[in-house]
């Protein structure tokens, strides 16, 4: 007897393969376009660059915001990229689309495989069994099976949701690196904004000292009869002023530091221990490498983004087309079924009478559809070539980005100088209204003059250090700087270990694959 079973396994083991081995010669079509990089115009050089300033080398800038020398913020960064909220939701969508790949390459295989088993304990009625009189009325009914289906790939259709979901898991990875990015630059922007406002703050307070002193003066003389109770008052208003300009810097200033923390994912209160010395507006190094425009394109990750998207949507194209043809699919099941008729039992189950087998094979075709179906293949291919256009015109923007941001930065520092130049000016026309107001060879009108101008040239000259650095962190964006690391990255890399404990604490399937 089980030799007979093992022979009829063996048959069906048998045909099985003989069915499925002449497909799996044939299956290798794959419909649809191959992704091709596109072609898009790129820049030889830069529109403007001073050689005493830029540098044309090739500048990868990992760790940019280190140029500035300042290590508080290199903390702040640090900071921000293993907390932000906004980069840990980029990193689980990594994950999600790690894990769709995995769905999409289960596809390669037996798309149905299951274990079934069922125990049945049946009544049949007493009237119906008449009909039936070598059947009895109640009886058990069991069955163990193996039940597998695959539909082939005979098109190239799975092949095609694979390379789709394999490209949109890298464009995924190219969009936690576009996070990254706009991460640490918004972090040192609100950095140089909050240090300038400091200084502000500082220059503003200084500057009501002296014009507190200035209005000493003016009292004194005007005690001393020698001018007008105008000379005070006229001190006053320029004073008050100038105090008046603390606190709408002051609300500013807090503005900045909370939206610093939420960058930080910080309460405001825990960010303040970070801050709790003011400190100088960073200043950019003597050379900046700001590379070729070549090289824009490898680096800027919302460009490598966009290329993934397009590769992913290309492969749409081959899935949409693959419908307009049949799909075949084997399959067959294994088993063993017995009953507690004629004195059999449970214990009959793994008998080699009670094997049982079957295979199958067959195919379906929407031939009445192909309206529908033809006019998803416009709308995939329609939709890779809107996102062409999208990828061309990023790639267009970036450039100019960059152009931009280097002209700007370049004339920041043009700006510099001549407040530079003008401030020192202006504090010296202040020593010389003062003393000779002091001594009476001119009048407090001349004072006042050189006080405004003292303490708006010296905010101006504050502004325009912060907008130094700003538009070198600007450009430093534009370049696509801040997301490199060194060595290849795994999955969970992408997930902060705050974030992996979660996951392995809700479910246990992350154990494997989020390694402590």
């Amino acid at each position: 007897m089980g030799s007979r079973s093992n022979f009829t396994i063996a048959r069906i083991t048998g045909a099985f393969l003989a069915l499925i081995v002449p497909f799996f010669v044939a299956g290798c079509t794959t419909l649809g376009p191959d992704y091709e990089i596109p072609d898009t115009p790129v820049a030889t050089e830069w529109t403007e660059v001073d050689p005493e300033m830029l540098s044309m080398q090739p500048a990868d800038h990992p760790e940019w915001w280190t140029v500035f020398k300042d290590p508080v913020l290199n903390q702040l960064v640090e900071t921000a990229q293993s907390q932000n909220l906004t980069l840990r939701s980029a990193g689980m969508r990594v994950l999600q689309a790690q894990a769709q790949l995995g769905i999409a390459t289960g596809s390669k295989y037996p798309q149905v495989q299951q274990l079934l088993g069922s125990a049945n304990q049946i009544k049949l009625s007493e009237n119906g069994t008449d009909n039936y009189p070598l059947l009895e009325d109640n009886f058990g009914l069991y069955d163990l099976g193996l039940g597998v289906s695959w539909e082939l790939d005979f098109w190239g259709r799975f092949k095609r949701m694979i390379e789709s979901s394999a490209a949109q898991l890298q464009a995924e990875v190219a969009s936690y690196d576009a996070v990254m990015v706009a991460l640490t630059a918004e972090v040192a922007r609100s950095y140089v904004i909050m240090r300038t406002l400091e200084a502000r703050i500082g220059l503003a307070e200084k500057n009501a000292l002296i014009q507190e002193r200035a209005l000493q003066i003016a009292d004194v003389k005007y005690r001393n009869g020698k001018v007008t109770e105008l000379d005070v008052q006229q001190a006053l208003t320029i004073l008050n002023k100038t105090r008046s300009t603390i606190p709408v810097l002051q609300t500013s200033l807090r503005e900045v530091r909370n939206s610093l923390g939420v960058l930080l994912g910080m309460l405001p209160q825990e960010l303040e221990k970070l801050l709790v010395n003011a400190g100088p507006v960073p200043t950019p190094p003597a050379m900046v490498a700001v590379g070729m425009p070549q090289n824009l394109i490898r680096r800027r990750p919302d460009i490598r983004q966009a290329e993934w998207v397009m590769a992913a949507q290309s492969a749409q194209i081959g899935v949409a087309i693959t419908e307009l043809y049949p799909h075949f699919t084997l399959g067959g099941s294994v088993g063993v079924t017995t009953t507690t008729i004629d004195g059999k039992g449970i214990s009959d189950l793994f008998d080699s009478g009670s094997v049982r087998g079957m295979l199958f094979g067959g195919f379906n075709w929407n031939v009445l559809n192909y309206g529908r179906l033809q006019n998803n293949v416009r709308f995939q291919d329609a939709l890779f070539q809107e996102l062409l256009i999208d990828y061309q015109k990023l790639v267009l923007t970036a450039q100019a980005e960059v152009d931009a941001a280097i002209v700007a930065y370049l004339r920041a520092h043009a700006q510099a100088g001549y407040l530079g130049d003008s401030v020192r000016a202006a504090e010296r026309s202040v020593e010389l209204s003062m003393i000779q107001y002091r001594e009476g060879s001119t009048d407090f009108n001349q004072v006042l003059t050189t006080l405004t101008q003292q303490a708006d040239q010296q905010d101006d000259l504050t502004v325009s250090e912060g907008t130094i650095a700003s538009n070198l962190i600007y450009m430093y964006k534009a370049l696509g700087g801040g997301w490199q690391f060194d060595g290849e990255r795994a999955i969970e890399d992408y997930a902060t270990e705050q974030d992996k404990q979660k996951l392995r604490t809700r479910t246990k399937y992350w154990n494997k694959t989020l390694p402590e």
